[in-house]
Protein backbone atom coordinates (compact mmCIF):
# COMPACT_ATOMS: atom_id res chain seq x y z
CA UNK A 1 0.00 0.00 0.00
CA UNK A 2 2.79 2.40 0.85
CA UNK A 3 4.69 1.65 -2.37
CA UNK A 4 1.67 2.21 -4.38
CA UNK A 5 0.93 5.71 -2.59
CA UNK A 6 4.67 6.92 -2.96
CA UNK A 7 3.85 5.58 -6.82
CA UNK A 8 0.76 7.65 -7.35
CA UNK A 9 1.87 10.84 -5.31
CA UNK A 10 5.10 10.48 -7.94
CA UNK A 11 2.85 10.70 -10.90
CA UNK A 12 1.26 13.58 -9.26
CA UNK A 13 4.50 15.67 -8.96
CA UNK A 14 5.34 14.73 -12.54
CA UNK A 15 1.98 15.13 -14.02
CA UNK A 16 2.63 18.98 -12.36
CA UNK A 17 5.86 19.93 -13.53
CA UNK A 18 4.32 18.64 -17.18
CA UNK A 19 1.64 21.16 -16.96
CA UNK A 20 3.98 23.78 -15.64
CA UNK A 21 6.11 22.84 -18.76
CA UNK A 22 3.82 22.81 -21.47
CA UNK A 23 2.59 26.09 -19.90
CA UNK A 24 6.03 27.60 -20.87
CA UNK A 25 5.74 26.62 -23.94
CA UNK A 26 2.78 27.90 -24.59
CA UNK A 27 3.68 30.91 -23.25
CA UNK A 28 7.25 31.38 -25.56
CA UNK A 29 4.68 30.36 -28.70
CA UNK A 30 2.77 33.20 -27.54
CA UNK A 31 5.91 35.85 -26.85
CA UNK A 32 7.00 34.80 -30.65
CA UNK A 33 3.90 35.60 -32.05
CA UNK A 34 3.44 38.67 -30.50
CA UNK A 35 0.69 38.15 -28.62
CA UNK A 36 -0.29 39.65 -25.32
CA UNK A 37 1.44 37.69 -22.19
CA UNK A 38 -0.87 35.80 -19.86
CA UNK A 39 -2.19 37.32 -16.92
CA UNK A 40 -0.81 36.59 -13.58
CA UNK A 41 -3.32 35.52 -11.07
CA UNK A 42 -2.51 35.71 -7.17
CA UNK A 43 -3.10 32.75 -5.22
CA UNK A 44 -5.97 32.43 -3.41
CA UNK A 45 -6.51 33.58 0.27
CA UNK A 46 -5.72 32.03 3.26
CA UNK A 47 -9.16 32.56 4.60
CA UNK A 48 -7.71 32.60 8.29
CA UNK A 49 -9.70 35.89 9.37
CA UNK A 50 -13.43 34.51 7.98
CA UNK A 51 -12.70 31.24 9.34
CA UNK A 52 -12.35 32.35 12.85
CA UNK A 53 -14.70 34.20 12.92
CA UNK A 54 -17.61 33.47 14.89
CA UNK A 55 -21.05 33.23 12.21
CA UNK A 56 -18.47 32.27 9.69
CA UNK A 57 -21.34 29.74 8.69
CA UNK A 58 -24.70 29.47 7.30
CA UNK A 59 -25.63 28.35 10.91
CA UNK A 60 -25.15 31.11 12.83
CA UNK A 61 -26.97 33.60 10.43
CA UNK A 62 -29.69 35.79 11.11
CA UNK A 63 -33.12 35.12 9.79
CA UNK A 64 -34.42 38.08 10.72
CA UNK A 65 -35.47 40.80 7.37
CA UNK A 66 -34.89 44.07 7.63
CA UNK A 67 -37.58 46.56 7.69
CA UNK A 68 -38.93 49.06 4.52
CA UNK A 69 -35.71 51.47 3.42
CA UNK A 70 -38.31 53.48 1.76
CA UNK A 71 -40.51 53.61 5.31
CA UNK A 72 -37.64 56.53 6.35
CA UNK A 73 -38.16 58.53 3.05
CA UNK A 74 -39.30 62.09 3.46
CA UNK A 75 -42.22 62.26 0.56
CA UNK A 76 -42.01 66.06 -0.81
CA UNK A 77 -45.07 65.58 -3.45
CA UNK A 78 -47.87 63.78 -3.65
CA UNK A 79 -49.82 63.40 -7.07
CA UNK A 80 -53.29 61.96 -7.80
CA UNK A 81 -53.07 59.38 -10.33
CA UNK A 82 -56.50 59.16 -11.88
CA UNK A 83 -58.18 56.07 -13.35
CA UNK A 84 -60.10 55.66 -16.42
CA UNK A 85 -63.52 53.83 -14.98
CA UNK A 86 -66.48 52.60 -16.58
CA UNK A 87 -69.76 53.62 -15.25
CA UNK A 88 -71.05 51.94 -11.94
CA UNK A 89 -67.90 51.69 -10.51
CA UNK A 90 -67.19 52.61 -6.38
CA UNK A 91 -63.92 54.70 -5.26
CA UNK A 92 -62.01 52.66 -2.93
CA UNK A 93 -59.52 54.76 -1.97
CA UNK A 94 -55.50 55.01 -3.12
CA UNK A 95 -53.05 52.36 -3.52
CA UNK A 96 -49.39 54.39 -2.36
CA UNK A 97 -46.30 53.98 -4.24
CA UNK A 98 -43.18 55.60 -3.46
CA UNK A 99 -41.23 56.48 -6.41
CA UNK A 100 -37.65 58.26 -6.16
CA UNK A 101 -36.65 60.84 -8.74
CA UNK A 102 -33.41 62.64 -9.37
CA UNK A 103 -34.15 66.49 -11.42
CA UNK A 104 -30.93 67.77 -13.03
CA UNK A 105 -31.02 70.81 -14.51
CA UNK A 106 -28.67 72.99 -16.19
CA UNK A 107 -28.63 76.41 -15.20
CA UNK A 108 -26.49 79.66 -16.35
CA UNK A 109 -26.69 82.68 -14.05
CA UNK A 110 -25.65 86.12 -15.00
CA UNK A 111 -24.02 87.66 -11.62
CA UNK A 112 -24.06 92.13 -11.68
CA UNK A 113 -21.38 92.58 -9.22
CA UNK A 114 -21.96 96.19 -8.47
CA UNK A 115 -19.22 98.89 -8.50
CA UNK A 116 -18.44 101.70 -6.28
CA UNK A 117 -15.73 104.41 -6.57
CA UNK A 118 -14.65 105.49 -3.34
CA UNK A 119 -14.08 108.32 -1.21
CA UNK A 120 -10.37 108.46 -2.27
CA UNK A 121 -11.08 107.17 -5.68
CA UNK A 122 -10.48 103.00 -5.11
CA UNK A 123 -12.76 100.26 -6.08
CA UNK A 124 -15.02 98.39 -4.43
CA UNK A 125 -16.53 96.10 -6.87
CA UNK A 126 -19.02 93.26 -5.02
CA UNK A 127 -17.79 89.91 -4.69
CA UNK A 128 -18.99 86.74 -5.92
CA UNK A 129 -21.05 84.46 -3.58
CA UNK A 130 -19.13 81.53 -2.20
CA UNK A 131 -18.31 78.26 -4.04
CA UNK A 132 -18.29 80.07 -7.31
CA UNK A 133 -15.02 79.05 -9.35
CA UNK A 134 -13.78 80.11 -12.87
CA UNK A 135 -16.86 80.46 -14.17
CA UNK A 136 -18.95 77.67 -12.79
CA UNK A 137 -21.12 76.95 -9.70
CA UNK A 138 -20.55 75.42 -6.15
CA UNK A 139 -23.49 72.78 -7.43
CA UNK A 140 -21.32 71.86 -10.57
CA UNK A 141 -18.34 71.46 -8.62
CA UNK A 142 -19.65 69.06 -6.07
CA UNK A 143 -21.29 67.22 -8.81
CA UNK A 144 -18.00 67.11 -10.60
CA UNK A 145 -16.07 66.43 -7.66
CA UNK A 146 -18.13 63.62 -6.09
CA UNK A 147 -17.84 61.69 -9.96
CA UNK A 148 -14.32 62.01 -10.00
CA UNK A 149 -13.09 61.18 -6.74
CA UNK A 150 -16.71 58.55 -5.26
CA UNK A 151 -18.11 57.95 -8.34
CA UNK A 152 -14.24 57.17 -9.97
CA UNK A 153 -15.11 58.54 -13.70
CA UNK A 154 -12.50 59.55 -15.45
CA UNK A 155 -12.28 63.34 -16.48
CA UNK A 156 -12.90 62.93 -19.76
CA UNK A 157 -16.24 60.62 -19.01
CA UNK A 158 -17.40 63.72 -16.68
CA UNK A 159 -16.91 66.26 -19.66
CA UNK A 160 -18.90 63.76 -22.28
CA UNK A 161 -21.13 63.55 -19.36
CA UNK A 162 -21.84 66.99 -18.48
CA UNK A 163 -21.37 68.05 -22.16
CA UNK A 164 -23.96 65.80 -22.89
CA UNK A 165 -26.56 67.56 -20.40
CA UNK A 166 -25.75 71.07 -22.46
CA UNK A 167 -22.85 72.50 -20.19
CA UNK A 168 -20.47 74.39 -21.75
CA UNK A 169 -17.11 72.63 -20.28
CA UNK A 170 -13.56 71.67 -21.51
CA UNK A 171 -12.06 68.69 -20.01
CA UNK A 172 -9.25 70.85 -19.15
CA UNK A 173 -11.62 72.57 -16.81
CA UNK A 174 -13.29 69.65 -15.19
CA UNK A 175 -9.23 68.94 -14.95
CA UNK A 176 -8.87 72.17 -12.80
CA UNK A 177 -12.19 71.75 -11.03
CA UNK A 178 -11.02 68.58 -9.76
CA UNK A 179 -7.71 69.96 -8.87
CA UNK A 180 -7.53 73.60 -7.46
CA UNK A 181 -10.21 75.54 -5.40
CA UNK A 182 -9.59 72.87 -2.76
CA UNK A 183 -6.95 74.75 -0.01
CA UNK A 184 -9.38 74.43 2.36
CA UNK A 185 -10.74 70.70 1.41
CA UNK A 186 -6.54 69.99 1.44
CA UNK A 187 -6.08 72.24 5.14
CA UNK A 188 -9.04 69.72 6.64
CA UNK A 189 -7.63 66.93 5.57
CA UNK A 190 -4.24 67.63 6.99
CA UNK A 191 -6.66 68.63 10.51
CA UNK A 192 -7.92 65.19 10.48
CA UNK A 193 -4.42 63.35 10.59
CA UNK A 194 -3.42 65.39 13.29
CA UNK A 195 -6.86 64.88 15.02
CA UNK A 196 -6.24 61.49 14.30
CA UNK A 197 -2.55 60.81 15.85
CA UNK A 198 -3.33 63.01 18.80
CA UNK A 199 -6.23 60.62 19.95
CA UNK A 200 -5.83 57.10 18.65
CA UNK A 201 -4.84 54.63 20.66
CA UNK A 202 -4.03 52.40 17.77
CA UNK A 203 -3.61 52.84 13.33
CA UNK A 204 -3.02 50.59 10.82
CA UNK A 205 -0.86 51.78 8.24
CA UNK A 206 -0.27 50.60 4.61
CA UNK A 207 1.64 51.38 1.10
CA UNK A 208 0.92 50.49 -2.52
CA UNK A 209 2.76 51.87 -5.50
CA UNK A 210 1.93 55.37 -7.45
CA UNK A 211 2.82 57.44 -10.59
CA UNK A 212 3.41 61.00 -10.51
CA UNK A 213 4.66 62.98 -12.79
CA UNK A 214 5.84 60.04 -14.95
CA UNK A 215 7.61 58.82 -11.91
CA UNK A 216 7.11 56.04 -9.92
CA UNK A 217 6.16 56.60 -6.40
CA UNK A 218 4.09 55.27 -3.12
CA UNK A 219 1.26 56.48 -1.49
CA UNK A 220 1.01 55.47 2.19
CA UNK A 221 -1.94 55.01 3.95
CA UNK A 222 -2.94 56.16 7.91
CA UNK A 223 -5.81 55.47 9.51
CA UNK A 224 -8.22 53.79 12.25
CA UNK A 225 -11.62 53.36 12.23
CA UNK A 226 -12.44 56.81 12.65
CA UNK A 227 -10.16 58.07 10.43
CA UNK A 228 -8.13 57.25 7.07
CA UNK A 229 -5.52 60.19 5.25
CA UNK A 230 -3.05 59.18 1.88
CA UNK A 231 0.01 60.72 1.13
CA UNK A 232 2.19 60.62 -2.14
CA UNK A 233 5.95 60.53 -2.10
CA UNK A 234 8.72 59.16 -3.94
CA UNK A 235 9.83 56.97 -1.03
CA UNK A 236 8.97 54.60 1.37
CA UNK A 237 11.04 54.89 3.80
CA UNK A 238 11.16 54.97 7.22
CA UNK A 239 12.22 59.19 6.76
CA UNK A 240 8.90 59.68 4.24
CA UNK A 241 7.00 57.56 6.83
CA UNK A 242 7.73 59.63 10.15
CA UNK A 243 7.66 62.82 7.76
CA UNK A 244 4.20 61.66 6.95
CA UNK A 245 3.42 61.60 10.81
CA UNK A 246 4.57 65.14 11.36
CA UNK A 247 0.94 66.15 10.01
CA UNK A 248 2.13 68.87 8.35
CA UNK A 249 4.58 70.11 10.30
CA UNK A 250 7.97 70.63 8.60
CA UNK A 251 10.52 71.07 11.83
CA UNK A 252 13.22 68.71 13.23
CA UNK A 253 13.12 68.33 16.87
CA UNK A 254 16.12 66.75 19.34
CA UNK A 255 14.39 65.99 22.56
CA UNK A 256 14.48 62.67 24.46
CA UNK A 257 12.32 60.96 22.38
CA UNK A 258 15.26 61.39 19.63
CA UNK A 259 17.99 60.90 21.39
CA UNK A 260 16.15 57.58 22.58
CA UNK A 261 15.22 56.83 19.02
CA UNK A 262 18.96 57.00 17.88
CA UNK A 263 20.51 54.98 20.81
CA UNK A 264 17.84 52.59 19.68
CA UNK A 265 19.56 52.33 16.14
CA UNK A 266 23.08 52.45 17.12
CA UNK A 267 24.60 55.80 16.39
CA UNK A 268 27.49 56.74 18.36
CA UNK A 269 27.47 57.80 21.53
CA UNK A 270 29.83 60.87 20.84
CA UNK A 271 27.39 61.92 17.89
CA UNK A 272 24.62 61.76 20.23
CA UNK A 273 26.55 63.55 22.88
CA UNK A 274 27.18 66.46 20.40
CA UNK A 275 23.43 66.67 19.11
CA UNK A 276 22.56 66.24 23.04
CA UNK A 277 24.84 69.25 24.32
CA UNK A 278 24.30 71.84 21.56
CA UNK A 279 21.84 74.59 22.61
CA UNK A 280 19.65 74.62 19.33
CA UNK A 281 17.14 71.60 19.70
CA UNK A 282 14.03 73.01 17.19
CA UNK A 283 15.20 73.34 13.13
CA UNK A 284 12.32 74.97 11.30
CA UNK A 285 12.92 72.95 8.02
CA UNK A 286 15.03 70.65 6.19
CA UNK A 287 17.75 73.24 5.16
CA UNK A 288 17.80 74.49 8.64
CA UNK A 289 18.53 70.53 9.83
CA UNK A 290 20.82 69.47 7.06
CA UNK A 291 23.14 72.51 8.16
CA UNK A 292 23.13 71.95 11.30
CA UNK A 293 24.16 68.25 10.77
CA UNK A 294 27.21 69.59 8.49
CA UNK A 295 28.44 72.44 11.08
CA UNK A 296 28.48 69.23 13.69
CA UNK A 297 30.84 67.27 11.17
CA UNK A 298 27.60 64.28 10.87
CA UNK A 299 27.71 64.64 7.34
CA UNK A 300 31.47 64.18 6.80
CA UNK A 301 31.08 60.65 8.19
CA UNK A 302 31.14 57.77 6.10
CA UNK A 303 30.50 54.58 8.60
CA UNK A 304 27.39 52.44 9.11
CA UNK A 305 25.25 53.01 10.37
CA UNK A 306 24.55 56.73 8.39
CA UNK A 307 24.40 58.95 10.78
CA UNK A 308 22.47 61.56 9.12
CA UNK A 309 20.03 59.20 8.26
CA UNK A 310 19.48 57.87 12.00
CA UNK A 311 19.94 61.40 12.97
CA UNK A 312 17.32 62.65 10.39
CA UNK A 313 14.91 59.73 11.76
CA UNK A 314 15.18 60.76 15.10
CA UNK A 315 14.58 64.43 14.75
CA UNK A 316 12.24 63.56 12.91
CA UNK A 317 10.68 61.38 15.28
CA UNK A 318 11.36 63.76 18.22
CA UNK A 319 9.16 66.55 16.20
CA UNK A 320 6.00 64.00 15.81
CA UNK A 321 6.04 63.95 19.86
CA UNK A 322 6.58 66.99 20.35
CA UNK A 323 3.81 68.21 18.59
CA UNK A 324 1.53 65.44 20.95
CA UNK A 325 1.17 62.65 17.94
CA UNK A 326 0.94 59.22 18.46
CA UNK A 327 1.28 59.58 22.13
CA UNK A 328 0.88 55.77 23.46
CA UNK A 329 -0.15 54.58 19.85
CA UNK A 330 0.25 51.39 18.59
CA UNK A 331 1.47 51.27 14.65
CA UNK A 332 -0.61 47.85 13.03
CA UNK A 333 1.18 46.92 9.55
CA UNK A 334 2.40 43.98 7.61
CA UNK A 335 6.09 44.44 9.06
CA UNK A 336 7.54 46.15 6.64
CA UNK A 337 10.64 47.54 7.82
CA UNK A 338 9.70 51.39 7.62
CA UNK A 339 6.78 50.74 10.05
CA UNK A 340 8.51 49.23 12.44
CA UNK A 341 8.64 52.21 15.28
CA UNK A 342 9.13 51.23 19.00
CA UNK A 343 5.40 50.53 19.67
CA UNK A 344 4.80 48.32 16.65
CA UNK A 345 2.49 45.23 16.40
CA UNK A 346 2.23 42.54 13.66
CA UNK A 347 -0.09 41.57 10.94
CA UNK A 348 -1.20 37.98 11.85
CA UNK A 349 -2.84 37.60 8.29
CA UNK A 350 0.26 38.65 6.47
CA UNK A 351 2.05 36.15 8.93
CA UNK A 352 0.17 33.61 8.45
CA UNK A 353 0.15 34.26 4.23
CA UNK A 354 3.93 33.64 4.70
CA UNK A 355 3.37 29.86 5.69
CA UNK A 356 -0.29 29.45 3.24
CA UNK A 357 2.03 30.61 0.27
CA UNK A 358 4.75 27.59 1.13
CA UNK A 359 4.49 24.64 -1.39
CA UNK A 360 5.49 21.47 -0.09
CA UNK A 361 6.28 18.50 -2.85
CA UNK A 362 5.36 15.87 -0.64
CA UNK A 363 2.81 14.17 1.69
CA UNK A 364 4.96 14.12 4.82
CA UNK A 365 5.62 18.01 3.76
CA UNK A 366 2.10 18.91 3.45
CA UNK A 367 0.99 17.67 6.20
CA UNK A 368 3.46 19.66 8.57
CA UNK A 369 2.16 22.82 6.59
CA UNK A 370 -1.53 21.98 7.21
CA UNK A 371 -0.80 21.03 10.64
CA UNK A 372 1.02 23.95 11.57
CA UNK A 373 -1.64 26.15 10.17
CA UNK A 374 -4.25 24.28 11.73
CA UNK A 375 -2.18 25.40 15.60
CA UNK A 376 -1.73 29.42 14.17
CA UNK A 377 -5.33 29.46 12.97
CA UNK A 378 -6.65 28.12 16.41
CA UNK A 379 -4.51 30.26 18.67
CA UNK A 380 -5.51 33.11 16.56
CA UNK A 381 -8.84 31.91 17.29
CA UNK A 382 -7.95 32.38 20.99
CA UNK A 383 -6.17 35.54 20.72
CA UNK A 384 -9.84 36.58 19.37
CA UNK A 385 -11.30 35.41 22.13
CA UNK A 386 -8.13 37.10 24.14
CA UNK A 387 -9.35 40.34 23.73
CA UNK A 388 -13.23 40.18 24.61
CA UNK A 389 -11.59 39.01 28.27
CA UNK A 390 -7.90 40.05 28.83
CA UNK A 391 -6.01 38.24 31.97
CA UNK A 392 -2.20 38.34 32.96
CA UNK A 393 -2.87 34.87 33.29
CA UNK A 394 -4.17 33.99 30.31
CA UNK A 395 -1.79 36.12 28.73
CA UNK A 396 1.22 34.59 30.28
CA UNK A 397 -0.18 30.95 29.10
CA UNK A 398 -0.70 32.69 25.47
CA UNK A 399 3.14 33.51 25.32
CA UNK A 400 4.46 30.02 26.31
CA UNK A 401 1.73 28.29 23.46
CA UNK A 402 3.05 31.03 20.86
CA UNK A 403 6.89 29.52 21.52
CA UNK A 404 5.45 25.90 21.20
CA UNK A 405 4.01 26.75 18.34
CA UNK A 406 6.96 29.05 16.72
CA UNK A 407 9.76 26.72 17.89
CA UNK A 408 8.77 23.52 16.57
CA UNK A 409 10.40 21.46 14.11
CA UNK A 410 8.40 19.96 11.52
CA UNK A 411 11.09 18.33 9.43
CA UNK A 412 9.98 20.69 6.63
CA UNK A 413 13.44 23.00 6.02
CA UNK A 414 11.68 25.88 5.06
CA UNK A 415 8.78 25.68 6.99
CA UNK A 416 11.32 25.60 10.13
CA UNK A 417 12.90 28.58 8.67
CA UNK A 418 9.86 30.21 8.45
CA UNK A 419 8.92 29.43 12.14
CA UNK A 420 12.10 30.82 13.25
CA UNK A 421 11.80 33.69 11.52
CA UNK A 422 8.46 34.64 12.94
CA UNK A 423 9.07 33.29 16.39
CA UNK A 424 12.12 36.19 16.45
CA UNK A 425 8.80 38.56 15.66
CA UNK A 426 7.28 37.67 18.79
CA UNK A 427 6.89 41.37 20.45
CA UNK A 428 5.37 42.62 17.61
CA UNK A 429 3.06 39.66 17.14
CA UNK A 430 1.98 39.20 20.82
CA UNK A 431 1.51 43.59 21.33
CA UNK A 432 -2.54 42.40 21.35
CA UNK A 433 -1.83 40.95 24.99
CA UNK A 434 -0.37 44.32 26.22
CA UNK A 435 -2.95 46.03 24.73
CA UNK A 436 -6.51 43.99 23.42
CA UNK A 437 -7.69 46.75 22.48
CA UNK A 438 -5.62 46.82 18.97
CA UNK A 439 -6.65 45.00 15.77
CA UNK A 440 -4.85 41.81 14.96
CA UNK A 441 -4.33 42.50 11.15
CA UNK A 442 -4.40 45.38 8.87
CA UNK A 443 -7.37 44.56 6.98
CA UNK A 444 -8.90 48.07 7.15
CA UNK A 445 -5.54 49.07 5.86
CA UNK A 446 -5.97 47.28 2.83
CA UNK A 447 -9.73 48.28 2.37
CA UNK A 448 -8.81 51.68 2.31
CA UNK A 449 -5.95 51.73 0.50
CA UNK A 450 -8.23 49.71 -2.14
CA UNK A 451 -9.81 53.15 -3.24
CA UNK A 452 -6.73 54.18 -4.37
CA UNK A 453 -5.85 51.85 -5.83
CA UNK A 454 -9.42 51.66 -8.20
CA UNK A 455 -8.50 55.10 -8.83
CA UNK A 456 -5.08 54.86 -9.79
CA UNK A 457 -6.60 52.02 -12.14
CA UNK A 458 -8.93 53.89 -13.34
CA UNK A 459 -7.45 57.33 -13.96
CA UNK A 460 -3.75 56.61 -14.22
CA UNK A 461 -1.23 58.84 -12.05
CA UNK A 462 -1.12 62.68 -11.30
CA UNK A 463 1.03 65.34 -12.93
CA UNK A 464 0.71 68.24 -10.89
CA UNK A 465 1.65 68.46 -7.44
CA UNK A 466 -1.87 70.23 -7.04
CA UNK A 467 -3.51 67.22 -8.61
CA UNK A 468 -1.53 64.96 -6.48
CA UNK A 469 -2.91 66.80 -2.90
CA UNK A 470 -5.58 66.84 -4.35
CA UNK A 471 -6.30 63.51 -4.68
CA UNK A 472 -5.09 62.42 -1.66
CA UNK A 473 -7.00 65.11 0.69
CA UNK A 474 -10.37 64.30 -1.44
CA UNK A 475 -9.97 60.21 -0.88
CA UNK A 476 -8.63 60.25 2.42
CA UNK A 477 -12.04 62.86 3.52
CA UNK A 478 -14.37 60.38 1.25
CA UNK A 479 -12.86 57.49 3.69
CA UNK A 480 -13.08 59.68 7.05
CA UNK A 481 -16.80 60.35 5.86
CA UNK A 482 -18.13 56.87 5.74
CA UNK A 483 -16.31 55.72 8.70
CA UNK A 484 -17.61 58.48 10.34
CA UNK A 485 -21.51 57.91 8.74
CA UNK A 486 -21.47 61.16 6.70
CA UNK A 487 -22.71 61.50 3.23
CA UNK A 488 -19.73 62.34 1.08
CA UNK A 489 -21.91 64.70 -1.03
CA UNK A 490 -23.71 66.63 1.59
CA UNK A 491 -19.84 67.35 2.56
CA UNK A 492 -18.86 68.31 -0.25
CA UNK A 493 -21.94 70.75 -1.19
CA UNK A 494 -21.31 72.18 2.42
CA UNK A 495 -17.88 72.70 1.82
CA UNK A 496 -18.31 74.06 -1.32
CA UNK A 497 -21.11 76.52 -0.55
CA UNK A 498 -24.21 74.95 -2.21
CA UNK A 499 -27.41 76.66 -1.55
CA UNK A 500 -29.57 74.88 0.91
CA UNK A 501 -27.19 71.90 1.68
CA UNK A 502 -27.07 70.65 5.17
CA UNK A 503 -24.47 71.77 7.49
CA UNK A 504 -21.79 69.14 8.09
CA UNK A 505 -19.29 69.44 11.34
CA UNK A 506 -15.96 69.81 11.30
CA UNK A 507 -14.30 66.48 10.22
CA UNK A 508 -11.36 66.82 12.64
CA UNK A 509 -13.98 67.58 15.35
CA UNK A 510 -15.68 64.68 14.86
CA UNK A 511 -12.76 62.77 14.80
CA UNK A 512 -11.88 63.58 18.41
CA UNK A 513 -15.57 62.99 19.69
CA UNK A 514 -15.51 59.61 18.33
CA UNK A 515 -12.39 58.95 20.52
CA UNK A 516 -13.84 60.32 23.24
CA UNK A 517 -17.50 58.38 22.95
Amino acid sequence: MASRDAAIEELQAANAFLKIEVQALKDEIARLKGLPPRPKFKGKPSGMEQATSPGSGDAGRSKRRRGSKRAKLTVMAEVVVKATTPAGCRFLGYEDIIVQDLRITVETVRYRKERWAGPLGERIIAPLPAGILGGYGPELRRFIAAGHFQGQMTTERLTALLTGMGVDISKRQVVRLVSKGLEDLIAEDQAVLRAGLETAPWITVDDTGARHAGKDGYVTQIGDDRFAVFRTGPSKSRLAFLANLRAGHGDYVVNAQALAYMRARALAGPLIARLKIHPTKRFADQAAWSAHLEALGLAQLKVTPDPVTIATEGALFGAVKAHGLLGNTVIVSDGAGQFRLDNHAACWIHAERLVHKLTPTNAEHRKAVEQTRTLIWDFYKDLKLYKLNPSPKRAQAQRARFDKIFTKKTGYILLDRLLRRLHAQKADLLRVLERPEIPLHTNASENDIRSWVTKRKISGGTVSNAGKAARDAMLGLLKTCRKLDISFYRFIGDRFGVHDAPTVPNLPHLVRLAAAG
